[in-house]
């Protein structure tokens, strides 16, 4: 089954993409971690976690969360070539162009301000790109 991991340490934010999930008929299976370092443990079966197999089509990660942060998860994620490949959307607050600069030398494939917004927010590009993304 297709599938997305959702990384991310607020509720709110983790039920405002499931209801987007819904609203759009996106049928990928929705895995969420709460920190980076869950999210690695999914990814790579390890702490005695069940791995998400076939690994995820897109990683949807939050930058500011507890234990390990999204650029932390980003730098870790792409030193495992099982892992490099798979496409990463930052979904965040942090309009710093510092944070986005660090993600984007990070490999990410696009950067939406939260709250995410499919149909009017600025990130509109990227938005519709992780749409794409998600349906083809």
């Amino acid at each position: 089954m297709r599938s997305v991991l959702l990384v991310e340490d607020d509720f709110f934010d983790t039920m405002t993409v499931q209801k987007a999930f819904e609203k759009f008929s996106i049928q990928h299976k929705l895995y969420t971690a709460f920190n980076g370092l869950e999210a690695l443990d999914l990814l790579l079966g390890q702490n005695g976690v069940e791995p998400i197999r076939p690994l995820p089509e897109v990683i949807l990660l939050d930058l500011n969360m507890p234990k390990m942060n999204g650029h932390e998860f980003l730098t870790e994620l792409r030193s495992h070539v099982e892992l490099s490949d798979i496409p990463v959307f930052v979904t965040t607050t942090s309009a710093m162009d510092i944070d986005r600069m660090r993600a984007e030398n990070l490999g990410i494939n696009g950067y939406i301000l939260k709250p995410v917004d499919f149909e009017t927010g600025h990130d509109m590009v990227d938005s519709i790109s992780l749409l794409e993304q998600l349906l083809k």
